[in-house]
């Protein structure tokens, strides 16, 4: 009946601008959280010190009081919005029909006029995440640039697009746990990457080729950033670190310079004297597939490939946990809706 489906309208209606206007409230008090990070800091007799311990304090206090959702990661992530868009103008007017993983996902671009493209390219034309993700992973803007919009436009409409829906819009995760109110039927990565980690920690060690366990988010520091490692094992067999670094996004080449970047820091601050060169796993879960990397420094590569080997899992392997592990969490997940 006619009047039934204006009800379901309105409804429908009233639930999308409840939502806007949660998440244009939520996207401005991360950002005014950022600025207020930012000002304590410069406050601070000593920068990064008193920088790590704002954010340590910061995050326990809220996490206290308002639940999920205030970890330290995610107060970062506060900071780097707000010292990448100082100004409010910038992102006020698109954060109606954005939520904050599009603006997530463009604090990770670098040149700013691509930064203000992808905003206002998804607010415009209703960007899923995924498809923002996927157009800034394929350089969407630069291949813009260099060609006619036209024809990245065709390439755009045969498929590539998908379309926000606002039933998604409103079971995001972030929302519920900006609101304190439980998931439900709703995983969060955080919880997807726990879930993980946990066990290829518990895989690692059952593999008994000497894999002593160190540390999960190790803190390791240098004179102008902090760097916090997924998962540290000491190998006795072959007597050196190995380093776990778990994506739960698409693999990137700053993904991959950035294990690279471990595997250097951590030789020249932690390893001993009697170690051998550190090595590095990373290991990139997509939503159909997995891919599995190894690292090691240059000069280090024949020891890998005569010493190492043998003690390691294979990147198959790797995989495979990592897989199994991912459909178990996803149909448990499934039966707890």
């Amino acid at each position: 009946m006619q009047y039934i489906q204006d009800i379901k309208r309105l409804v429908y209606s009233a639930r999308t601008k409840t939502y806007q206007a949660i998440n244009s409230l939520m996207i401005e008090v991360y950002w005014e959280i950022g600025r207020r990070v930012v000002e304590e800091e410069q406050n601070g007799d000593s920068r990064a010190a008193y920088g790590k311990e704002i954010l340590k304090k910061l995050s326990s206090e809220l996490t206290t009081e308002f639940g999920k959702g205030f970890s330290e990661r995610n107060i970062r992530n506060f900071r780097q919005f707000y010292l990448v868009f100082p100004e409010v103008g910038k992102w006020k007017t698109l954060s109606a029909k954005l939520n904050w993983s599009h603006f997530q996902l463009v604090l990770k671009v670098s040149d700013e006029k691509a930064r203000e493209f992808y905003l206002k390219e998804a607010s415009e034309n209703m960007w899923s995440v995924r498809t923002m993700d996927r157009n800034i992973s394929t350089l969407y803007y630069q291949r813009l640039v260099s060609t006619q919009k036209a024809i990245v436009n065709d390439h755009l409409e045969e498929g590539a697009i998908e379309i926000n829906r606002n039933d998604e819009f409103i079971k995001s995760p972030s929302v519920l746990e900006f609101l304190n109110l439980p998931t439900g039927m709703s995983y969060t990565e955080s919880q997807f990457e726990e879930a993980l980690i946990g066990n290829l920690q518990k895989f690692i060690l059952e593999l008994g080729k000497g894999f002593a366990f160190v540390e999960r988010q190790q803190h390791i520091k240098t004179e102008t950033s902090d760097f916090y490692i997924d998962l540290v094992f000491y190998n006795y067999l072959m007597k050196c670190f190995v380093l776990i670094e778990l994506k739960t996004n698409k693999l990137t080449h700053q993904d991959i310079g950035q294990l690279d970047m471990y595997v250097r820091m951590y030789d020249d601050l932690k390893r001993g004297e009697d170690d051998n060169p550190t090595i590095g796993i990373l290991l990139c879960t997509e939503t159909d597939k997995t891919i599995a990397k190894y690292s090691v420094l240059n000069e280090s590569e024949q020891l890998f490939a005569t010493k190492y080997l043998p003690y390691l899992p294979t990147e198959e392997e790797l995989i495979d946990e990592i897989e199994k592990e991912k459909l178990k969490f996803k149909l448990n997940n499934e039966e707890r809706q």
